[in-house]
């Protein structure tokens, strides 16, 4: 059938089984909007109130449904207001189409009125782009694009679509794309290496396992709990990896990094076998890579090629799909317990615990902490919420002591550490899962950086529940700067609004937390709440994250103050 390029990418979206898009309208997109309003019964488009907030929350709804996240804009500074999104997604692997409106095609490279290379653009930041610019593409170049964002090791596809080949006309013909040559987006497992790695595995004293996102992503959960029960093996993960297993695992011995905890981290560089699966040593999980587990041997299970020997240097790799090679595996393993070795990490976790996580959680001090908040959440939402945090020194509270029960429970802006990430990307999530609890933990300092989307809370009723932890600074990096900088704080005190006012202001439930006496009314109050809800709770204003391992510094050398 003869239709418009328009209406082609509307039937592209529809056969990929998309059902919601986030957007901006504007000039260059305007005739694919004008055919989005004739399907509005089949594809629902949300209005962002900025092009960042779409991509976030197409991030936030992918993360949590697994389905490609779909983001939509105009050409010029509509492209450019998404690149952020776009980056986080790419370092973050999350599986999103963003597509973009451009000027007509005889009038590129003419500086025309909203234009700007946003191919050249966003090259660096997406898995995938191209620019369209006739409509007889759009089929083919929209199949892929979803191919390639869904496929193997996950991630940001940008199409820019000339506004001519919006109007022109194609026979429309659709087939989804099944592979593109010279791609090939999961590696083979080779049984071989899967055989040495079990016997490395069967014979290590000290295995000890960190897994990342890439058990989430290759659904891969069942394997990775199979193999540490087997095997006896304690298993850490880095923040994307959080709710990949429940956090009251008795082999779930917590999180590695820069604010992870503390056996985990010092017991890095004593166990004679690393076993990374779905991770790629971020610098942060790391610290120094010149002492980061050089007496181990490292087996690292990758399903991207180029994440191995790229920071660590990997004895061996096993490259697919988590999944397939844990489950190959996991024959091969002999049934262990390593008692002497997880008796190490319960050692090290009282030290942990009686240093910084008994008075976080139960402070002498009068001002409410962090910690408490979480943990007051946790026990009224039964350890069954998704929590989206921003980013930051709530971050790493809302990570080091949120609990989980469930795959998929925490949304964070992990590589790229954007602030302003959660108010769009709990609205995703929470579209993404409206049979689940969605709770955004924000400081006051992300919040006001995306605090234009509680515009889409109230005209969409999305039942979200946010609560800001003000403590009237930019904490995290207060924090450095009180410990590495002489506690001068250049330009970190904030002078806020009124946030109850300003959500009440878009019809939004409302309520502030200052007193200790009053935090379990609040957040019970909220949590059983059917509708949107805002809870700002004041905190210590000089609060810090600890454990804490300086910048650079080996993980062995964590502080505990």
């Amino acid at each position: 059938m003869k239709i418009s390029g328009a209406e082609a990418i509307i039937h592209c979206l529809l056969a990929e089984g998309v059902d919601l898009i986030y957007g901006y309208p504007g000039g260059a997109i305007m005739p694919v909007y004008d055919e989005l309003y004739k399907f509005q019964d089949k594809l629902t488009h949300i209005l962002a109130r900025h092009e960042q907030g779409a991509t976030h929350a197409a991030q936030g709804y992918a993360r949590v449904s697994g389905k490609v996240g779909v983001a939509m804009a105009t050409s010029g500074p509509g492209a450019t207001n998404l690149v952020t999104g776009i980056a986080d997604a790419q370092i973050d692997s999350t599986p999103m189409v963003c597509i973009t409106g451009q000027v007509p095609r005889h009038l590129l490279g003419s500086d025309a009125f909203q234009e700007t290379d946003i191919v050249g653009i966003s090259t660096p930041v997406t898995k995938w782009n191209y620019q369209i610019t006739k409509a007889s593409e759009i089929p083919e170049i929209m199949a892929k694009a979803f191919y390639i964002a869904r496929s193997g090791r996950p991630g940001p596809v940008l199409v820019d679509i000339t506004k001519n080949a919006q109007f022109d006309e194609l026979d429309f013909v659709y087939e989804k794309c099944t592979g593109v040559r010279s791609y090939k987006p999961v590696p083979k497992p080779d049984v071989k290496a899967i055989e040495t790695a079990a016997d490395m595995i069967n014979s290590a004293k000290k295995p000890y396992i960190v897994f990342g996102q890439g058990v989430i992503l290759g659904e891969a959960e069942a394997q990775l709990k199979a193999l540490v029960e087997k095997a006896g093996i304690p298993a850490a993960w880095t923040i994307l990896g959080l709710s990949a297993m429940d956090t009251d695992h008795p082999l779930n011995v917590g999180m590695v990094g820069m604010h992870g905890n503390y056996a985990p981290n010092v017991l890095t560089n004593e166990c004679d076998l690393l076993i990374a699966i779905g991770m790629r040593f971020d610098d942060r999980v790391t610290g120094s890579l010149d002492t980061y587990a050089k007496q181990a041997k490292v087996i690292h299970f990758e399903i991207d090629p180029a994440e191995v020997n790229k920071n660590v240097p990997a004895d061996l790799a096993v490259l697919g799909n988590a999944k397939e090679t844990l489950k190959l595996l996991l024959p091969l393993i002999n049934d262990n317990e390593h008692k002497e070795w997880r008796a190490e990490f319960d050692k090290k976790y009282e030290i942990e615990y009686e240093a910084v996580i008994k008075n976080s959680l139960k402070p002498t001090k009068e001002g409410l902490t962090m910690p408490e908040v979480i943990e007051q959440i946790n026990l009224a939402s039964g350890h069954k919420a998704v929590i989206v945090s921003d980013v930051g020194q709530h971050q790493m509270m809302a990570c080091r002591y949120a609990k989980f029960k469930q795959t998929k429970s925490n949304i964070t802006s992990g590589g790229l550490g954007t602030m302003g990430f959660a108010l769009p990307a709990a609205i995703g999530a929470k579209m993404g899962a409206m049979e689940r609890e969605v709770v955004a933990i924000i400081g006051d300092g992300g919040y006001q950086m995306t605090i234009q989307e509680l515009g889409v809370i109230f005209q969409h009723n999305v039942p979200v529940k946010i609560v800001v932890l003000n403590n009237e600074h930019l904490g995290m990096v207060r924090q450095w700067q009180e410990l590495f900088f002489e506690s001068r704080y250049a330009s970190t005190v904030m002078t806020n609004p009124d946030f109850v006012k300003i959500a009440e202001g878009y019809h939004i439930k409302s309520r502030r937390v200052v007193e200790r006496s009053e935090l379990v009314d609040a957040v019970n109050e909220m949590i059983a709440s059917k509708d949107p809800y805002f809870l700002e709770v004041r905190v210590e204003k000089e609060d810090n994250v600890f454990p804490m391992i300086p910048s650079g510094a080996s993980v062995s050398d964590i502080r505990l103050k």
